[in-house]
């Protein structure tokens, strides 16, 4: 059965995004520990000298906060941020960057290896995926994706929201969604679809261990979860895994 959801991903989500975009930073700034917890979901990747020589791919970058994240964390990095929408790229490529950071205009599940060499200059030592995952229309072909971007031995971080494991936080994120996200979405947005889509995909979207064994049976290895704290405890959660058949 095709879920609203499911016929959103397909056809409009990107537009959604596009609109929302000039309002999505305030909107992310109102969460507390937002960006807090993309910079701890950066660290659990582990990159070490500061990402000196290493490739890193940032895919769904958004209006560039998880680009932001990475780049604290390995500033000596090339960084590739990805984003389907042309109005998050925007807002993003419009900040200032003191790093080896672009922005491309691509589906990240419709990326290859070829896609990496070209606009990386070789595979990726790391991937991270925040809030990306349960936005696309096929979460497999995602990972797919990632296993053949990544070296071997490199390492995936998703960052994501699941909460089919636990009816508690079924039931904070249900309040906080129509308590304050979606009447402050509809304020600042001007309409209120993107943030109801939220809602209902969180809802929808896989659990953490139903997660945890997808990302084991497309490939991947070493696969984790840690969850991040605050009011979000349970509700988000880093995802890590890595492509086998090398070291770190």
């Amino acid at each position: 059965m095709t879920t609203t959801t499911g016929r959103m991903k397909t056809a409009a989500v990107t537009d959604e995004f596009d609109h929302a975009a000039g309002a999505y930073d305030r909107l992310v700034g109102a969460n507390p520990g937002y960006h807090r917890d993309l910079r701890r979901s950066v660290r659990r990747l582990r990159l070490p000298d500061r990402g000196e020589g290493m490739r890193l791919l940032d895919l769904g970058c958004g209006t560039g906060a998880s680009t932001a994240a990475l780049l604290a964390a390995a500033p000596k990095a090339r960084i590739v941020a990805v984003d389907a929408s042309q109005g998050m790229l925007d807002a993003a490529r419009a900040k200032t960057w003191d790093g080896d950071v672009v922005f491309h205009r691509a589906r990240a599940e419709e990326l290859s290896s070829a896609w990496a060499h070209e606009r990386l200059g070789g595979p990726a030592d790391a991937v991270l995926g925040a809030y990306l995952i349960r936005n696309v229309p096929d979460p497999d072909a995602l990972l797919r994706s990632v296993l053949e971007i990544l070296r071997p031995g490199g390492r995936l971080a998703l960052h994501e929201y699941s909460v089919a494991d636990s009816p508690s936080a079924r039931a904070v994120w249900t309040a906080v969604c129509w308590g304050v996200i979606i009447p402050s979405g509809r304020a600042l947005a001007g309409r209120a679809d993107l943030f109801r889509y939220l809602w209902r995909s969180v809802l929808e979207f896989d659990g953490r261990r139903e997660l945890l064994a997808r990302m084991r049976a497309i490939g991947l290895e070493s696969v984790a979860s840690a969850p991040l704290t605050g009011w979000q405890y349970g509700i988000t959660h880093t995802f890590v895994g890595s492509r086998p058949g090398g070291a770190w």
